[in-house]
């Protein structure tokens, strides 16, 4: 899980700070938010201060009626050592109480120009991909055809070679040699590359390292891209009885998400560039409901039928 401060959050979403200052350096350590309205009321049974809190329209209304005296000990109450911030939505004026008591307890108070909902999905939408479970594959990412398709194989077998020549054919990479996958919801896989060491470089053995992006501009690579196909290399096995029809599936399991797997054999000869290039666009068809190996199979079984009634 990264490691997200009030700091990142407030240069991410453009936000004012009000006062605490002190404590931007505090760590967001869940990304469930909450709008204390019972606490504001002054049930604090269930508060926990370790959310972001959010105060919009409502919840100041309300607190305007509250005495002085209440005002003073549900803000004392709702400021914490613990609590990563509290934002004010729609730039709404902030109460003098919350300001005394965040500057007591260095309680970061933001505020945002964004209505309460429009300003709680922001928020979300960060820290739920921030806070996304996150691996590393040895492998070559691009995007084909728009489809998000990662190589893997044994080392030495030409994925970066493959993936150079889809380069030149149009195609666009993401990563090499090291691919960071974040589940941001089930079925869901982010793909990018895992370090700004290696960013845009592709690594061929007897050539080098070259910059993909300087050699062929800005439009042969992408920061980031939805992973939804992964095609397998593997050496020629003559024992082995490879899939001819496309019906058989198979599937990489990465956090609790399957994308579909191919397997492909390697021998001098084929092209396998030209192969996941097809692969990538009959992946698009299936999404569409066009299946040719089903209905290959069924063209295949009523003829049988027919054949078999005469």
């Amino acid at each position: 899980m990264s490691k997200v401060t009030t700091k990142y959050l407030v240069d991410k979403l453009g936000l004012n700070v009000i006062a605490g200052d002190k404590g931007l350096d505090r760590v967001i350590s869940e990304s469930d938010i909450s709008r204390p309205a019972l606490e504001l009321a002054g049930y604090f049974a269930y508060y926990t201060p370790t959310r972001i809190q959010i105060l919009g329209t409502r919840e100041l209304s309300f607190f305007s009626f509250l005495s002085d005296k209440e005002k003073y000990s549900r803000m004392n109450m709702l400021c914490t050592r613990k609590t990563p911030c509290i934002i004010i939505s729609r730039e709404l004026e902030v109460p003098e109480e919350l300001i005394e008591a965040a500057n007591k307890y260095d309680t970061p108070i933001l505020q945002s120009k964004n209505s309460t909902t429009r300003l709680i999905a922001k928020i979300t939408n960060i820290l739920q991909h921030e806070f996304a479970p996150e691996i590393s594959i040895h492998g070559v990412f691009l995007e084909v055809y728009g489809i998000g398709v990662v190589i893997t194989g044994e080392s030495g077998i030409g994925k970066s070679e493959i993936a150079l020549e889809l380069i030149k054919r149009g195609h666009r990479l993401v990563a090499d040699d090291r691919v960071d996958i974040k589940e941001l919801d089930n079925g869901h896989l982010l793909g990018h590359c895992g370090s700004e060491i290696i960013k845009n470089l592709l690594e061929i053995r007897g050539l080098g390292i070259i910059n993909v992006m300087t050699l062929f501009g800005t439009g042969a690579v992408r920061e980031a891209k939805t992973v939804n196909l992964n095609i397998h290399l593997e050496t020629w096995d003559k024992s082995k009885d490879y899939d001819r029809l496309g019906l058989s599936k198979e599937y990489m399991l990465i956090h609790n998400s399957k994308i579909e797997k191919k397997t492909i054999p390697v021998r001098p000869g084929r092209n396998v560039a030209i192969i996941i290039e097809s692969a990538a666009m009959n992946f698009r068809l299936n999404r569409m409901g066009i299946n040719t190996a089903e209905e290959f199979e069924q063209k295949l079984f009523e003829q049988i039928v027919n054949k078999g009634d005469k």
